[in-house]
């Protein structure tokens, strides 16, 4: 079979995974495509969003559709790092210590309200995502493959949480806002919530989405597409580079590489996912805004005039233009 028939096939069976789970969750299509990026590039998710959104629902459906494993966990102010990787329990009937895995053991991970957890329940739960393994009384365990941790956060309610630091939200391949659905999403949500249950099948195994994980990767990225990326992960740190000098008072910290890494990898799943096996500058632009929004970090004088992160990154994405003439010869010999 050839490399072209290989891709085929891996898209029909993502094309059957996207169908199983929208007989369940209505609209938030932008999320949905936004986690399916994460799992082709094996990258993580937080998640911005007001309760009752969907948020679970898309993930542990996402879950049955694949066979693949699903944890959710609650994060609460008495949280141990215990309580998410595991530890040793005694067993008085053999006298004898075991190794009980904590909830991160799963290919799915929702870890709902992360900002409610102390800085060390959010440590060690970064730690696994950068690691993909535990240390438990000096015995590693790896992660099962794939992995991916989605995060939320609630953004109206402050009291009682604990800020993400900023070299910490930087593990995250992507933040995504999630937002209320329209009219007609709605009453379609309401039909299906209280009307009969809807069953869906598992029509992808996490074997086949491993195949296509590697399948994404050789989607071709033109080193112009590299080059924009480096461009615009730089004006985010010296945004005078982009011709954009009266923001740098604006930009406390810029974009990490992570962020370079994350545009070109996540543009990269984007084309696999629409079915191409080469990069356009469309899709690098189009995942841009959700790879920079936190990790760029605006000063307090940005913050007291109302200029948000989301309004910083659209400034510089304005200002550096995405190639125009690129992969001619690539496209024209698909086509």
């Amino acid at each position: 079979m050839t490399s072209g028939a290989h891709a085929n096939e891996r898209h029909k069976d993502l094309e059957h995974l996207l169908y199983e789970v929208k007989k369940i969750v209505v609209g938030q299509d932008h999320f949905l495509e936004r986690v399916l990026v994460a799992l082709l590039a094996g990258g993580h998710l937080l998640v911005e969003g007001l309760p009752g959104l969907a948020k679970t629902l898309t993930v542990s459906t996402l879950a049955r559709a694949m066979r693949g494993s699903f944890k959710r966990i609650q994060f609460t102010p008495d949280l141990v790092p215990a309580d998410l990787v595991g530890t040793r329990v005694y067993s008085q009937k053999t006298g004898e210590f075991s190794t009980v895995l904590g909830p991160v053991f799963a290919n799915l991970v929702l870890a709902d309200e992360i900002n409610r957890a102390p800085a060390k329940v959010q440590s060690a739960l970064l730690e696994v995502m950068q690691e993909r393994q535990v240390t438990i009384a000096g015995e590693s365990h790896r992660v099962p493959s794939p992995f991916v941790v989605m995060a939320t956060q609630n953004p109206i309610e402050t009291e009682g949480t604990y800020a993400l630091p900023e070299a910490q939200v930087d593990r995250f391949m992507m933040k995504v806002l999630v937002g209320y659905p329209n009219e007609d999403e709605e009453f379609v949500i309401v039909q299906r919530v209280t009307g009969a249950a809807i069953d869906i099948g598992a029509v992808t195994s996490t074997e086949q989405l491993l195949a296509m994980q590697q399948e994404s990767r050789k989607t071709y990225v033109d080193p112009s597409l590299v080059s924009y990326a480096v461009k615009l992960v730089a004006a985010t740190r010296d945004p005078r580079k982009a011709g954009l000098g009266d923001l740098s008072r604006f930009i406390l910290y810029g974009a990490s590489p992570r962020a370079t890494i994350g545009l070109i990898e996540a543009g990269r799943a984007l084309a696999f996912l629409r079915g191409r096996d080469y990069v356009l500058p469309a899709d690098v632009v189009d995942i841009a805004a959700d790879v920079l929004r936190h990790r760029v970090v605006p000063s307090y004088e940005a913050l007291a005039e109302g200029i948000t992160a989301d309004k910083l990154v659209a400034d510089i994405m304005r200002a550096v233009p995405a190639p125009e003439k690129v992969l001619e010869s690539r496209v024209a010999a698909s086509a």
